[in-house]
C-alpha cells in the first residue's frame, strides 16, 4: 500500500490495489526536502491542541509497501496529537520522496519511539522483512550475564573428573616437570583458541551455534558443518565421560552399592623407579556392569532436567558448581596439613625430598585400570598423557555453545571463556607443585583416589565434589550439545538434520534426546581412557578451526572484520592452529586420521547433499584477493602465447527458437568444454533481451539465474551474464566493449551459424550477423562460427574419421589450437588431424607442403599435410565457357546468383525512385557486381573442395572471410551459405592480432 493509499485508507475512501513497483504522488511545493526527525513526545513549550485536531487512536493494521511487512504499534497511533493532527500528513510528505520504508521507520530511532529498536538482519532475497514502528518485540527465553552464562558454565566444564581421579596419576607418572610443560602446553592451546573466539564473537551479532556458527561463517557452510558436527559428538562423547566419572567415583566411595561382583586387580610385582619390587597390591575397580547400569540411570535423569530447559538449568548450576569449589577448598587444606592421623605412609605432607624424587618422569606399562604392572597392556608416555589430560581444559566452548541465551555475546564470551581458561590453568600449574610434593611416586600411581584420601576434613567430601562437578560438566555438555545440533539444522544446509529443526526461543528436546542417545551408547562401553582420546580428537578438530578461522579473516582484513577483541593477531591464531595440529598428531596418528576421515566424508557429503548457505565465508573472500592479485601480475601487457589460454564468449540465445524455459542452446556447453584443456578455463555465458533496462531488470535476474544453473548442470566452468539493450546489436557491442578485466577479458567470440534465417524468413538476421562479426573484428577478438550445432556430439558420442583444416590465412595458430583442444577430449580422441593449405595454380605445391610441414613439427603437432590448388577468378573468367561447375554446388551457386540479382534490382530500383543513393540498413552501400560474381566463385570453389576431400570428416575448420566494406549484409549472408552449403558440421574461425602457439619451450 502507498502513502497516498494509506491516507485514503484513513479516510474512508477505497484503497487501490497497488501496481507492480512503487508510485509516489508528487512532491508539492510547500514539501520540504528535508527529512526531520523531530521526537513525537510535545516539547514543554509546545501550544496544545484543541478537542477537535485529536486524532482518534486507529487499530493496528498491517501495511505492505514494496512488498514488505510493515506492522503499526499501537503506541504510536496516539498520545502525541499536535503531530499525529498539525504535522502528520506534512511529515509523510517530507519521507514521500524517499519512500515509505525511511530509515527512521526501519531503524525506529530515539528521536522517532522515544527509545532504540535494534536493527533487523539483512534479509533474504525474496523474503518479506517484518518491521515494527515502536517498542521491540520481546525475546522469547531467558538471557544471561558472562556469570552464569558463560563462566560458570566453562568452569564446570573444564574442573571435571580428569583433575579428581587422574591428574595425580598424571603427576606420577610425567613428573613435575613434564606435567608443568603439559599444562602449560594445553593452557597455551586454549588460551589462544580464545583469543581467536573472542575475536570472531566480537565481529558482529552471534546467533546460536557458538563455534560451528563462528567457523561456518567464516569458512564457509561445508567446513562449519563438518566440524559442527564432529565438535557435536565430541560434546555428547564428553558427557558419557562425565557420567562414568561420577559413577566410578559413587561406587569407589560406596562399594557395597555394586550390583554386581567388584572386580578385584591384585599386581605382584610393581615396577617403580625402574625396578620391580616385590610385594602385593590389591586395587579394587568397580564392576564394567555396574557402571552402565548406573550411568544409564544418571544419563536420563540430567536429561530430564536439560528438558527443563535453560531457565532451570542455570538455577541448578550453583547447586553442582558451590560444592565443587567446597571441595577443592577441602583438597588444598588437606594437602597443607598433610599427613594426619592414619595418612598411608607414602603420604608425606609437602616435602623438597618428594619434590625432588617425583621431579622427573617415570613411565612404564600399565594395566587397563591404570595400575603399574610390568607385564601390562599399555605403555604410557607424554604423547599418550597429552590425550588423557587434554578433556580436563576442553570446556572453553560451553558459554558459546548456548550463545543464543546471552545477553550480550560480545561482552560475555571473551571475559567469560578467558577468565574460566586462565583460572583453571593456574590451579593445574598450582596443583602439580602440590601433588609432587605431598607424597611419593608409588603413592601418586596406584592411589586412583588420592584427591580424597589427603582432602580435610573427610574423604566423604572429595566425593560429593567428584559427584556433583562431572554430574555439572556432563549437564553443561548435554545442554550444549543439542544446542549445537540444533544450530546446524536451523540453517537448512543439510536436509536430513530437519527433524531437529526447532522455533526461535524454543528448546531443542528433538536433539535432546538424539543427544542422550548417544550418550547412553558411549556409557555401556563403560571405558573411560578408550572415550577420552575420541573427544580430544573432536574438540581439537574444533579448535584449529576456530584458530583458521581468525587467522584467515585477520590475514585478509575484509571491510567486514572489525573484532572488538583487539588482543588477537593473526599469528597467535596461526600458532593456536598449529598447537592443535600438533596435539592431536602427538596424541595418536590413528585416532587423528580417523578424525580427519570422518570430517573429511562430512565435508563431501555436505557438498553433494547440502543447500548453499547465504551468508559470506573467508574462503570466498580468500578467493577474491587471489584472483586480485593474480589479475594485478598479469597485467594489461599482451599474454605471451605460452601463457595464452581460450577464454570463450559464447552467445546463448542469438537466433533460433528455443523454449522459454531453456537458457541457452543444450550443445554450447558442450562444444565450450571442447575448447578447455581437462576442462580447465573460464567461459562466459552471455544473452540479450530486447527492451528496456528499466523494465526489464527482473526478468534478466530470473534469466540469469536460469542460465547459472544451466551452466552447472552441464559442468562447464563459466559465468553467466546477461545484458538489456534496445537490440541484440547493440547488447552484444556494450559486451565486447566492457566484458571482463585486464587480461582476463573474453578473447574468442562463439556464435551460432544461423542455419535458419532463410526458412525462418529472419530479415534482420543479416545485419546482426555481420554487425557482431565486424564488432569482432574492431575489438580485436578473435571468432569461432559453429554450423550444425544441433548435431554436435556430446560427451558420449565418440567421433571416428578426421579433423580437417582448411588453413587460408595466417591466424596467429588458433586453427591448429582449436583441432589440438580437440584431440584432449574422449570424443574426438580417435580421429587424425589434416591440414589442407589452399593455392593458387602458380604456387609450387610441394615447397608450401615441406614448409606446413615443418612449421607443424617446430609446433610439436602431428597431422596430414596437403596441398589444394584453386584457379584464379581471372582463370575462371578466361574458360569459363569450357569449364562446368560441380555438380554439388551448381544448384546452390546459381540460386545464390538468381537471388543476389532480385536483391540488386530491387535496391536499385528503390534508390532511383526515392532519387538517393543506395541505402541498407540506413547506410549507403557501393556494389561491385564484378567482385560480388568474384566471391560468389571462391566461396563455390572453396565448398566443392571441402565436400570432395573432407565429407567424411567429424568437423571441418575453415578460416573466416571478413565481411567486404560496402557491402549488403544480405550478400554476405549469400557467400556464407554457399561456403557452408552440404558440410554437416563445421567451424569457421578467424583469429586476431596475436600469436596463441610458439615454438619456444
Amino acid at each position: 500500500m502507498e502513502n497516498g493509499e494509506i491516507e485514503a485508507a484513513q479516510d474512508g475512501l477505497p484503497v487501490p490495489a497497488p501496481p507492480n513497483g512503487r508510485r509516489y504522488r508528487p512532491v508539492g511545493s510547500d514539501d520540504s526536502a528535508v527529512i526531520q526527525m523531530t521526537s513525537m513526545e510535545p516539547s514543554p513549550g509546545s501550544t496544545s491542541v484543541t478537542s477537535h485536531d485529536a486524532v482518534t487512536p486507529q487499530p493496528p493494521r498491517n501495511l505492505k509497501p514494496g512488498g514488505a511487512n510493515l506492522t503499526i504499534d499501537p503506541s504510536m497511533q496516539g498520545g502525541s496529537g499536535d503531530h499525529a493532527t498539525s504535522s502528520g500528513s506534512q511529515r509523510d510528505s517530507k519521507l514521500e520522496l524517499f519512500g515509505f520504508d525511511s530509515l527512521v521507520n526501519i531503524l525506529g530511532l530515539k528521536s522517532m519511539t522515544g527509545e532504540e529498536v535494534p536493527a533487523p538482519s539483512s534479509p533474504r532475497e525474496g523474503e518479506d522483512v517484518a518491521i515494527t514502528i515502536g517498542r521491540p518485540k520481546q525475546e522469547a527465553g531467558p538471557k544471561f550475564g558472562t556469570m552464569m552464562g558463560v563462566f560458570v558454565p566453562c568452569l564446570q566444564n573444564i574442573l571435571g573428573i580428569i583433575y579428581y581421579i587422574r591428574f595425580t596419576w598424571i603427576v606420577g607418572m610425567a613428573g613435575i616437570w613434564q606435567s608443568l610443560v603439559l599444562v602449560s602446553f594445553c593452557g597455551a592451546c586454549t588460551f589462544l583458541t580464545g583469543l581467536s573466539l573472542s575475536a570472531i564473537a566480537t565481529n558482529g551479532a552471534m546467533k546460536g551455534g557458538g563455534p560451528y556458527y563462528l567457523i561456518g561463517r567464516a569458512l564457509g557452510p561445508e567446513v562449519g558443518v563438518s566440524i559442527g558436527l564432529c565438535f557435536f559428538l565430541g560434546n555428547a562423547v564428553a558427557g558419557s565421560m562425565y557420567v562414568l566419572g561420577a559413577v566410578e567415583t559413587f561406587l569407589d566411595a560406596i562399594p557395597s552399592a555394586g550390583l554386581f561382583q567388584e572386580s578385584v586387580t591384585v599386581v605382584n610385582n610393581t615396577l617403580l623407579n625402574g625396578t620391580a619390587t616385590a610385594g602385593t597390591a590389591t586395587i579394587s575397580t568397580p564392576s564394567l556392569h555396574d557402571l552402565q547400569v548406573y550411568g544409564v540411570i544418571v544419563t536420563i535423569l540430567l536429561c530430564f532436567i536439560v528438558f527443563g530447559g535453560v531457565k532451570i538449568i542455570n538455577k541448578v548450576a550453583p547447586a553442582f558448581l558451590i560444592p565443587v569449589l567446597f571441595s577443592l577448598l577441602c583438597i588444598y587444606l588437606g594437602v597443607f596439613i598433610a599427613p594426619r592421623h592414619n595418612a598411608p605412609k607414602g603420604i608425606t605432607g609437602l616435602s623438597l625430598t618428594s619434590l625432588r624424587d617425583n621431579w622427573g618422569s617415570e613411565y612404564q606399562r600399565t594395566n587397563n585400570a591404570g595400575v603399574p604392572d610390568p607385564n601390562g597392556s599399555i605403555y604410557w608416555d607424554f604423547n599418550a598423557l597429552v590425550g588423557l589430560f587434554f578433556p580436563a581444559v576442553t570446556g572453553i566452548m560451553a558459554g558459546s555453545n548456548r550463545s543464543a541465551s546471552l545477553k550480550d555475546t560480545q561482552r560475555s564470551i571473551p571475559i567469560g571463556t578467558l577468565c574460566a581458561t586462565l583460572t583453571t590453568t593456574a590451579m593445574y600449574l598450582f596443583s602439580v607443585l602440590l601433588f609432587g610434593a605431598l607424597s611419593t611416586r608409588e603413592e601418586l600411581l596406584t592411589d586412583r583416589l588420592l584427591t580424597a584420601t589427603v582432602a580435610w576434613p573427610a574423604p566423604v567430601v572429595i566425593y560429593i565434589g567428584i559427584i556433583l562437578s562431572t554430574l555439572g560438566a556432563a549437564l553443561q555438555s548435554l545442554t550444549g550439545a543439542p544446542r549445537l545440533l540444533a544450530a546446524i539444522a536451523n540453517d537448512d544446509i543439510l536436509p536430513v538434520l530437519n527433524y531437529f529443526k526447532v522455533s526461535e526461543g524454543a528448546e531443542p528436546h528433538a536433539a535432546t534426546l538424539f543427544t542422550a542417545l548417544i550418550c547412553i551408547g558411549c556409557v555401556i562401553i563403560g571405558n573411560l581412557d578408550l572415550i577420552t582420546p575420541t573427544i580430544t580428537m573432536f574438540f581439537l578438530l574444533c579448535y584449529a578451526g576456530v584458530n583458521l578461522s581468525c587467522f584467515l579473516l585477520d590475514l585478509l582484513d575484509a571491510p567486514s572484520w572489525r573484532p572488538r577483541w583487539k588482543l588477537h593477531h593473526w599469528s597467535l591464531s596461526l600458532v593456536g592452529a598449529l598447537l592443535c595440529v600438533v596435539i592431536m598428531f602427538l596424541i595418536s596418528w590413528s585416532f587423528t586420521v580417523i578424525s580427519l576421515a570422518l570430517a573429511s566424508l562430512i565435508y563431501y557429503y555436505v557438498s553433494l547433499k547440502g543447500k548453499a548457505g547465504d551468508w559470506g565465508d573467508g574462503f570466498k573472500s580468500a578467493y577474491f584477493q587471489l584472483a586480485l592479485r593474480s589479475l594485478r601480475s598479469l597485467g594489461a601487457n599482451q599474454v605471451h602465447p605460452k601463457n595464452w589460454y581460450p577464454i570463450p564468449l559464447i552467445l546463448c540465445r542469438p537466433w533460433g527458437k528455443l523454449p522459454e524455459n531453456v537458457p541457452c542452446h543444450p550443445k554450447l556447453a558442450d562444444f565450450a568444454n571442447c575448447m578447455k584443456k581437462k576442462g580447465r578455463g573460464m567461459s562466459i555465458f552471455v544473452s540479450t533481451i530486447d527492451g528496456d533496462y528499466h523494465e526489464l531488470a527482473e526478468d534478466a535476474k530470473t534469466a540469469c539465474h536460469q542460465l547459472e544453473a544451466y551452466i552447472e548442470y552441464k559442468r562447464c566452468e563459466g559465468v553467466a551474464e546477461i545484458i538489456v539493450a534496445p537490440s541484440m546489436s547493440e547488447g552484444f557491442r556494450s559486451i565486447v566493449q566492457t566484458m571482463g578485466l585486464g587480461n582476463l577479458k573474453p578473447n574468442i567470440v562463439v556464435v551460432r551459424y544461423p542455419e535458419i534465417w532463410r526458412r525462418e524468413n529472419l530479415t534482420e538476421i543479416p545485419s546482426t550477423f555481420v554487425s557482431i562479426i565486424n564488432d569482432c573484428i574492431i575489438a580485436n577478438k578473435a571468432v569461432v562460427i559453429v554450423k550444425g550445432l544441433d548435431e554436435w556430439p556430446n560427451e558420449f558420442q565418440r567421433q571416428y574419421g578426421t579433423i580437417d583444416l582448411y588453413w587460408i590465412v595466417r591466424d596467429g595458430g588458433l586453427m591448429l589450437l582449436l583441432s589440438q583442444l580437440l584431440l584432449t577430449k574422449a570424443t574426438f580422441e580417435s580421429c587424425k588431424i589434416q591440414v589442407f593449405c589452399i593455392a593458387e595454380e602458380d604456387t609450387d605445391a610441394e615447397e608450401l607442403k615441406t614448409d606446413v610441414k615443418k612449421f607443424l613439427y617446430d609446433l610439436r603437432m602431428h597431422a596430414e599435410v596437403i596441398v589444394v590448388t584453386m584457379k584464379s577468378w581471372e582463370s575462371h573468367v578466361e574458360s569459363s565457357s569450357s569449364g562446368a561447375q560441380p555438380d554439388d554446388s551448381q544448384e546452390a551457386y546459381t540460386s545464390a546468383q538468381r537471388r543476389i540479382s532480385t536483391y540488386l534490382s530491387e535496391m536499385k530500383e528503390t534508390a532511383q525512385r526515392e532519387g538517393r543513393p543506395q541505402m541498407v540498413d540506413g547506410k549507403q552501400v557501393v556494389v561491385n557486381e564484378q567482385k560480388v560474381d568474384k566471391f560468389l566463385y571462391t566461396m563455390l570453389k572453396l565448398n566443392s573442395t571441402i565436400l570432395r576431400y573432407s565429407r567424411m570428416a567429424a568437423v571441418v575448420l575453415v578460416s573466416l572471410p571478413p565481411p567486404p566494406l560496402n557491402h549488403p549484409a544480405y550478400f554476405y549472408m549469400e557467400y556464407m551459405d554457399l561456403l557452408v552449403e552440404n558440410v554437416p558440421r563445421m567451424l569457421i574461425v578467424r583469429g586476431y592480432r596475436r600469436d596463441v602457439v610458439t615454438f619456444f619451450t
